[in-house]
């Protein structure tokens, strides 16, 4: 059994072809298409983050308000990138929009990926400390945030105030919340870190190293690096593991005439470089039903994961996508994902 939600980069720009032209139209169009994918049996809305760039950005509101608006699926982020976080407020953030929507929340975090900006963090007020890296930095943040979401003491309370002078915990809390911590990994060795510190493990459509292997076939190591190291931890609840995938089921003459030439291109892995070092880049899917189930079949992470997180073309609106996530569902049916 495996859960199928969407990611969204929730890209908008006055363009020839695109009906999030605005970011008012990505941001509504995203809580939309969250309510439409419940209703065609979607598991997941999850949405990335970046910064100085038209896309997702600030992720809580929007969180809290598909939070409000759907009943089941899960809402998460992937990733929230962790250089850019003041922890104590991103805590209370977190944990009002889990409780708004139920305790559905599964957020994906991490070191982040190469911004527009140079060094953008810096202008929102984070710059690593000495000897420190901003990956460091990230690890830290991240650090501080569980703590906060798990109740610990964050400052002393004042005794004029409160009559004590014990610790005091940010508010409101989301007791669930930190179990559902996700960190999103590039290579194995970050996989085995993950583990480590007790996150589950969210994997994208790239790892930052390269071994010659097949995308899947590396994602496989990394993920069963993971159990492995979480096995040796001796964690008492079952991880959860999510992979990215680019799934265009072709059912109609739009989607055809949109992405029928790209398959093949796109239906093989590319090697390239990315923040300094070589990086695999994982293949897209796409074909008829008949012909995607065949090939995910094959997909050895995919075997491997519980979740599996579906890159979508956001800028083609909400209908386009609801019925690529129906073919898609229906595609996770076909191969025994679902019931």
């Amino acid at each position: 059994m495996k859960r199928i939600g969407f990611l969204s980069f929730g890209h908008y720009q006055a363009v020839p072809g695109s009906v999030v032209r605005t970011a008012a139209d990505a941001l509504l169009q995203t809580i939309e298409l969250a309510v439409a994918a419940e209703e065609v049996g979607a598991d997941g809305a999850f949405v990335r983050v970046h910064h100085f760039a038209p896309q997702l950005a600030s992720p809580f509101p929007l969180l809290a308000a598909i939070g409000a608006r759907t009943s089941r699926i899960e809402i998460g982020t992937g990733v929230i990138d962790m250089r850019y976080q003041n922890p104590l407020y991103m805590a209370e953030e977190a944990a009002a929009a889990d409780l708004i929507g139920g305790e559905r929340l599964q957020l994906g975090v991490s070191r982040g990926s190469p911004e527009t900006a140079l060094a953008g963090y810096e202008s929102f007020g984070y710059v690593p400390g000495e000897g420190e890296s901003d990956a460091d930095m990230a690890r830290r943040h991240t650090a501080i945030f569980r703590a906060a979401i798990a109740g610990e003491a964050m400052a002393n309370a004042d005794p004029r105030m409160t009559g004590t002078s014990g610790g005091l915990s940010i508010q409101p809390l989301s007791p669930t919340l930190p179990d559902r911590i996700w960190w999103g990994a590039g290579t194995r060795a970050t996989a085995e870190w993950t583990a480590e510190q007790g996150m589950n493990l969210m994997s994208s459509t790239l790892l930052t190293e390269d071994t010659g292997e097949a995308f899947d076939k590396l994602q496989a190591e990394q993920i069963q690096r993971f159990r492995d190291t979480w096995a040796e931890m001796g964690w008492e609840r079952e991880p959860r593991v999510s992979v990215s995938r680019s799934i265009i089921p072709i059912v109609d003459e739009e989607s055809r005439r949109y992405f029928g030439a790209r398959a093949q291109v796109e239906g093989r892995d590319q090697v390239g470089h990315l923040d300094g070092g070589i990086a695999r880049f994982g293949r897209s899917y796409i074909g008829e039903p008949e012909k995607l189930v065949a090939e995910l079949a094959q997909d050895e992470a995919l075997r491997m994961a519980d979740t599996v997180l579906v890159t979508v073309p956001n800028q083609l609106g909400v209908e386009f996508n609801a019925r690529l996530l129906e073919a898609v569902v229906g595609v996770g049916r076909e191969l025994g994902w679902r019931d």
